[in-house]
């Protein structure tokens, strides 16, 4: 890493952190857990709303920004040390539906928050999906897994990824993130935040009284990660950017954010089955159905996350059989 100029007044005892995509399902447990972990730290959060609904964050209120908006950006994100960019539009389906838009918001929009760090020196925090890899190759899989998108999402992402290489080097240091599938909930202002993930999906259609369908083949494996521990390697990488501000680092790093589960998506279905039949006494059937769009079937998905816990101090505290239990209790 080379040296540059730290954003201007930096104090590494109170950074100014903002987020984009905050009233999101990982934006939003992010700024609470910052809150939480940090409550001297200033915090800006923005969002247009197109899909979170999240307007007020313990005493934040998220301001309504369109990252593609890039002289509005600029202005709220003025002053900003560390900018954590959650703001996506993330579904392979919705980004199929609108290509236009997910290039705007995922492509355009993030060279507008990279251009913003490339001006200013201000740290970037960044996530890229699983999605950038297509069908993995190597196990367990590593932020150094060869690259080959199989949607429009991903490709978006792939293409951030690049920009966001060229834009920290002798500019910003930036941490990029090769984040697994999400689950779970959490709450924020005694409201419930959740998304349709796959976990989710299935314990949503077992509360339900309805059956859980699988698309073909069945075995195809994914990572799972809980919400909330995503949020953690989002603050801890914080705290290592602080640092590398202070010092005057620049340029990328990557890590992994996964677990140690990595079931097919049948083994998952038989989970919620069994764990609902002993909390809500509703045991649905399993439906394996036709698989109607292009996806990655490979039947392990091992990842390999040392770099985040040796370099942010980041483990895994929650379990999906846990996390299945106490959603189901809900």
């Amino acid at each position: 890493m080379s040296e540059t100029q730290t954003p201007t007044d930096f104090d590494p005892e109170s950074p100014r952190i903002a987020v984009t995509g905050a009233a999101g399902f990982i934006g939003s447990r992010v700024v609470t857990e910052l809150q939480q972990a940090y409550p001297d730290w200033e915090i800006t959060a923005l969002d247009n709303f197109y899909l979170g609904d999240v307007r007020e964050i313990g005493d934040v209120t998220v301001e309504h920004v369109d990252i593609r908006n890039r002289d509005r950006l600029e202005e709220v994100l003025s002053g900003a040390d560390i900018v954590m960019h959650l703001a996506a539009v993330s579904g392979v389906d919705d980004c199929e539906e609108n290509k236009d838009l997910a290039f705007e918001a995922n492509v355009q929009g993030t060279n507008n928050v990279a251009w913003f760090c490339r001006k200013t020196g201000a740290a970037l925090i960044f996530p890229y999906s699983m999605a950038v890899l297509g069908d993995p190759v190597d196990f367990p899989i590593t932020a150094d897994h060869p690259r080959d998108p199989m949607n429009w999402y991903g490709r978006t992402k792939l293409l951030s990824e690049h920009a966001i290489e060229d834009f920290a080097e002798g500019a910003f240091p930036a941490h990029l993130f090769l984040k697994s599938n999400l689950y779970g909930e959490h709450e924020i202002n005694g409201r419930t935040v959740s998304k349709g993930t796959v976990i989710n999906f299935f314990v949503g259609r077992a509360k339900a009284g309805e059956n859980l369908t699988v698309y073909e083949p069945g075995d195809q494996a994914r990572n799972y990660i809980h919400v909330k521990d995503v949020a953690r390697a989002y603050v801890r990488s914080a705290e290592r950017l602080v640092d590398q501000l202070d010092t005057g680092e620049t340029g990328v790093e990557k890590y992994e954010i996964a677990s140690q589960e990595d079931p097919g998506i049948t083994t998952v279905a038989e989970m919620v089955r069994d764990i609902a039949a002993e909390e809500i006494d509703f045991e649905p059937d399993i439906e394996l159905l036709e698989n109607p769009r292009d996806e990655t079937l490979v039947s392990e998905f091992a990842v390999d996350t040392t770099r985040a816990q040796e370099e942010l101090g980041w483990s895994v505290e929650h379990s999906v059989e846990d996390s299945i239990r106490e959603l189901l209790r809900r």
